[in-house]
């Protein structure tokens, strides 16, 4: 029987300026793997120059932004390629940071994430020789701009899904850092995931923090306040919530903090992180990590740039699924003793049946197809 969750309408983001670290580093140029035999990707890549701009989240957010730089190093590495990369410290850096990867002959510049849309859509209209690359954005439709976007819905509804099968009290949480649909749509998986728990089990797992259907829910505002992230996740622990997934970038370190502190006074409070596995890139708590919705814009994006470098550039968007292995949720790691022992089997039962459509995962703001 096909599992359908019902259809909202699409949500409306909002603009705000974010805080962050500011530089401008050039690297220098790699060599090409040395398995490879000279050809046409190697002698190109030579002279190549890839750029990255951030949003303000910066290159260490130990999410988005540094899952996206990953993949240029990469393309360094693999390629031989040169690379070239602004860190954006407000909104205000956007423009001139862009201008500066163009200024500078980049033939591919990737600007990371939606609010840097229009900056990116101006850019490429004033240079139509060269190419740019958007992560998480597809509202751009020129033929030098190749969106990179993520049904990452299918995979929060996974983390959603194993929330609610592992929470002690019955009450799992999640905000955002701002709201807009990159943001918006893991918390949409992950609700879908949690209600179909409660279908197929006959539970009553509850969660704070979102309602879809009305589309609404906490947001701090920002992607760097991590002191917001922090009272934001002490008030869920205090509603009776031990599970919380924060969808803030850096904000998502005072959900750690917070997390930290509450079991080191008796608690057992645990974190779904997002974008990468935050086990391996959040730096502190990784014990308390359940498990992490990821996107891999590493492997995307190094990707994107081959297919330039080899003179194959287009602009049909780059969708990220469970099916192409484009989003995923992380191992347990840590956590894996205390979770219930048949729940990785469900898990893995629920993807096929979602790569198949048997489950049909639905947020207004996935990618359209």
């Amino acid at each position: 029987m096909k599992n359908s969750l019902r259809k909202f309408p699409r949500g409306t983001g909002l603009s705000a300026a974010v805080l962050g670290a500011s530089a401008l580093v050039l690297s220098g140029c790699g060599a090409p793997p040395a398995e490879e035999a000279p050809g046409a990707t190697a002698a190109a890549g030579t002279d190549y120059l890839g750029c990255i701009v951030s949003d303000s989240g910066g290159f260490d957010d130990r999410s988005f932004n540094q899952s996206s730089y990953e993949g240029l190093k990469q393309a360094e590495a693999d390629l031989g390629i040169q690379i070239n990369q602004a860190e954006s410290q407000a909104e205000t850096d956007f423009g001139p940071n862009v201008d500066s990867m163009v200024q500078g002959g980049c033939d591919m510049t990737i600007t990371v994430g939606f609010l840097l849309a229009d900056t990116t859509k101006a850019a490429a209209e004033a240079n139509v020789d060269a190419n740019f690359a958007i992560v998480d954005d597809n509202s751009i439709e020129l033929p030098n701009v190749k969106p990179i976007i993520y049904d990452t819905a299918q995979a929060a509804f996974l983390a959603g899904y194993a929330a609610a099968a592992t929470s002690e009290t019955g009450k799992v949480a999640t905000y955002g850092g701002i709201n807009i649909p990159t943001v918006t749509i893991f918390m949409d998986g992950f609700a879908d995931g949690i209600a179909y728990y409660n279908e197929q089990n006959g539970a009553e797992v509850e969660l704070l923090g979102w309602n879809k259907e009305a589309q609404n829910g906490t947001f701090i505002g920002n992607f760097n306040d991590q002191g917001a992230g922090k009272t934001n996740t002490q008030n869920f622990i205090n509603e009776g919530a031990d599970i919380i997934m924060p969808v803030a970038g850096p904000v998502g370190l005072g959900t750690l903090d917070a997390v930290i502190e509450a079991n080191a006074a008796g608690g057992n409070a645990r974190v779904v992180w997002v974008d990468s596995d935050g086990y391996e890139t959040a730096g502190k708590g990784e014990e308390f990590i359940l498990t992490s919705v990821m996107k891999l814009m590493g492997d995307a994006v190094e990707e994107v740039i081959k297919t330039d470098v080899e003179g194959d550039f287009d602009n049909a968007p780059y969708v990220g699924t469970l099916e192409n292995g484009g989003v995923a949720l992380a191992p347990f790691h840590d956590q894996e003793a205390n979770v219930p022992e048949d729940l990785q089997t469900q898990l893995d039962e629920i993807t096929e049946q979602i790569i198949s459509g048997e489950i049909t995962v639905e947020s207004g703001a996935s990618p359209q197809q």
